[in-house]
């Protein structure tokens, strides 16, 4: 297993320690903010275990994945709501 992964967060590459979570990669790139409010206040992971769901992200695509459950793989692509400006 590399001790490092390469991954794109909004566009930016980071390199981050392998078996990292998506969750402590985005904490490293922007502080942590994953997606906006309806009101349009940041958000970021609350419970670290899946169930508050403040960490929903776009990966690979695939919108509404949790941040804290996903480990960081070589080449993943993360998108945050916080960039996007998506509720």
């Amino acid at each position: 297993m590399p001790e490092h992964v390469n991954i794109l967060i909004d566009g930016e590459r980071l390199i981050v320690v392998a078996g990292s979570s998506v969750a402590a990669a985005v904490a490293l790139a922007n502080g942590g903010i994953t997606r906006r409010s309806v009101s349009g206040m940041p958000r970021a992971p609350l419970c670290g275990m899946g169930v508050c769901h403040e960490c929903r992200v776009s990966i690979d695509g695939r919108a509404h994945q949790l941040a804290c459950q996903t480990l960081c793989a070589e080449g993943m692509r993360i998108r945050t709501g916080w960039a996007e400006g998506e509720a």
